[in-house]
């Protein structure tokens, strides 16, 4: 774990190969190679890892969403009153999310709704449980679908992780 923010490209790749899993349109061969590469990440790079690179979606997201939104400021979604609460109440809706989990999961957005390092942020508190994770990955699904709502455009949100990767490899590079 490091205390900076950075996450491995791989694992940041797999946390949304994990949102493809639970997407509905994803073709079930898709799904299929997706848990693969999952799998690979989580033994290559371990399970926190693909929780932090989860998070640092959740931020990424969370941000475009922030930063996007256009038409008149009565239409806009306020980050504290409307968006950080519409997709903490949408958590319950997934069987498997755990309502302890919450607290943090409402942090995270907190932190990219205040234009924190959400990784940085996360790792102050050690390292991610399960649980949590899983949570995160559910509330990546959220935002997703929201900014694809948003754009009114299904996969809107594939093409804006896909600028994201090109990003980070030419930081990278």
């Amino acid at each position: 774990m490091t205390s900076d923010g950075v996450v491995a490209d791989g694992a940041v790749r797999a946390a949304w190969d994990s949102y493809r899993i639970l997407e509905n349109r994803t073709p079930e061969e898709d799904r299929r190679q997706a848990q693969q590469r999952v799998q690979a990440a989580i033994d290559t790079y371990g399970r926190d890892q693909l929780a932090r690179g989860t998070v640092f979606l959740v931020g990424v997201l969370t941000a475009y969403i922030i930063r996007r939104q256009d038409g008149p400021q009565e239409d806009r979604l306020d980050p504290l009153s409307d968006l950080i609460p519409a997709v903490i109440r949408k958590l319950p809706g997934f069987k498997l999310a755990d309502p302890a989990q919450v607290p943090m999961a409402t942090g995270v957005l907190m932190a990219a709704a205040m234009g924190m390092d959400t990784v940085a942020w996360r790792d102050r508190f050690g390292t991610i449980p399960p649980p949590e994770a899983l949570a995160h990955t559910f509330v990546l699904w959220l935002l997703a679908d929201l900014v694809d709502s948003l754009a009114e455009q299904p996969g809107a949100t594939d093409l804006l992780i896909q600028e994201t990767f090109d990003s980070m490899a030419a930081d990278a590079g």
